[in-house]
């Protein structure tokens, strides 16, 4: 009989310290081949999340992304993305993490076992039924993580989650659950390895396709993105120009006078 082993059980591999190190890095390379068709078996999940989102969104809501230690950080990471690359605001996307802003550089101990700080910290935003909550665990057993979203199963607040194990804690007790089954890592339960970049492709896919959604992308382009340094404006220039076939002095102006990619094209437009 077979079953499914955890990001936490004993690595495919043994004396690590005896590589080479070209073998090392062959090794966890080809472990990192596995990730994305992990990813691809969980895609009816994560439409099925996604699809809430936009949702709640569309209606006036928010996403939020809680977690610990590298689950929490690279939900910080991709909510902070995304008011630069979309012109969201902040208060859009939010990412929480056991611990605080200072957890986001150093680890905090035990931060991740509180069953009480989780709810706090969300409700430090006036968290509401209109809003979704994610909550990222490689492991699915971490209790900052699952009480949290266990008092917004209590006051009807839409939960899913991003895990790495099978029916994990957290799978159960959320309405979306993602599950992307990486198996072991190369160095035993290292999840800022495999389950990591399992992880921020989910988030990179859920944020993009959401965005997408909400009408933040022309084409392929970032109409709506920050303008936030010279080669961002340089981007855009190109794009204004390329969009209008007109040169890229003239699209220089017009990306300086109206502020965004998607306002200079359309108040060009309009005055034609």
């Amino acid at each position: 009989m077979s079953f499914i082993k955890t990001t936490e059980e004993d690595s495919y591999y043994n004396h690590l310290e005896k590589m080479s190190l070209s073998e090392l890095i062959y090794n966890i390379n080809k472990e990192d081949q596995t990730v994305a068709l992990a990813v691809k078996k969980s895609i009816p999940k994560i439409t099925a999340l996604t699809k809430q989102i936009v949702k709640k969104i569309v209606n006036g809501g928010r996403l939020f992304y809680i977690g610990a230690g590298t689950s929490g950080r690279l939900g910080i990471l991709d909510a902070s993305e995304c008011p630069p690359t979309f012109g969201v605001s902040h208060n859009l996307v939010i990412g929480l993490i056991a611990g605080g802003d200072s957890a986001i550089r150093k680890a905090v101990e035990f931060a991740e076992d509180s069953k009480e700080q989780g709810w706090k910290d969300l409700n430090e935003y006036k968290i509401s039924e209109k809003d979704i909550v994610v909550g990222i665990a490689a492991s699915g057993t971490t209790p900052y993580v699952i009480s949290a979203l266990e008092k917004c199963n209590e006051h009807k607040i839409l939960t899913g989650c991003i895990t790495c194990n099978k029916n994990s804690t957290l799978s159960k007790i959320v309405k979306f659950p993602i599950e992307v089954i990486v198996g072991p890592e190369f160095v035993t339960g290292s999840s800022r390895m495999k389950a990591g970049t399992a992880q921020k492709m989910v988030l990179n896919i859920i944020s993009t396709s959401t965005m997408i959604q909400l009408g933040k992308v022309k084409g392929n382009k970032m109409v709506d993105m920050q303008l936030s340094n010279d080669k961002l404006v340089e981007r855009g220039t190109k794009m204004v120009a390329k969009e209008l076939k007109i040169n890229k002095s003239d699209a220089a102006i017009l990306l300086k006078t109206h502020g965004s990619v998607r306002n200079a094209i359309q108040n060009y437009n309009k005055c034609q």
